[in-house]
């Protein structure tokens, strides 16, 4: 994927995201269904778009989800333990009759698309077109970019088409507040200055506990995270 050279998400030693390149940022509702299956994204409220803000990552801000300081008045220790290595490298490939599946686990986001009708690791073993589709809207679905549904012909990603934005991922079902949703191929830079790999899709930590960071690893929902 491209990036765009005018929008970029900085991690800063032991601080806050430095969003520059007047990214839009919304927040991001997992809607569920009657059984408590998540289905599919609502947009809530949007903030006003300025040319640089500076995001929390700490969990800490009475101003969330953007930064107050209060990183500095805890003590918060955010160094970054994520692998630099490409998705694909750290990522399992599984195999089905019509797509393939690649799986990054540690990126897991909690957000359970995966699991509607039978789950995606299975939807995607068997025959047919419907659950051909299920598997690459599941797939498709997870914010983190954990999963990605492949044409097994083409060896082509099925992605979804996401403009470039920041989601502040709300999570109802579970009564957490989630990752921060970066989307459409916004670079993200280490706090040493070295980019990771430019994604279509990406979910950063903001309630500082994760053990990937600058990644979310879903920590958010055992802690019982909320804005």
């Amino acid at each position: 994927m491209e990036p765009d050279e005018t929008m970029q998400v900085r991690v800063t030693d032991n601080g806050p995201y430095l969003v520059s390149g007047s990214v839009p940022i919304a927040r991001q509702t997992i809607v569920a269904d009657g059984e408590g299956n998540s289905v599919s994204w609502r947009q809530g409220e949007s903030y006003e778009t300025k040319a640089t803000c500076a995001l929390c990552r700490c969990g800490q801000s009475a101003d969330k989800p953007f930064c107050d300081g209060s990183h500095a008045r805890v003590g918060f220790e955010g160094a970054e333990t994520a692998s630099r290595e490409p998705y694909l490298r750290q990522a399992g490939v599984q195999e089905g009759p019509t797509l393939m599946l690649t799986d990054a686990e540690p990126l897991c986001a909690f957000a359970r698309f995966c699991d509607v009708a039978g789950q995606v690791w299975n939807l995607v073993e068997q025959a047919g077109q419907d659950a051909a589709t299920m598997t690459a809207q599941e797939a498709g679905l997870c914010p983190s970019g954990r999963l990605v549904a492949w044409d097994r012909e083409t060896k082509a990603p099925l992605e979804p088409r996401l403009e470039r934005s920041i989601g502040v991922v709300e999570d109802p079902a579970e009564g957490v507040a989630g990752p921060l949703w970066v989307r459409g191929g916004i670079p993200v830079v280490a706090a040493d200055g070295d980019p990771y790999e430019v994604r279509n899709r990406v979910t950063l930590c903001r309630c500082g506990a994760s053990k990937n960071k600058p990644f979310c690893d879903a920590s958010h929902a055992s802690i019982g995270f909320t804005d």
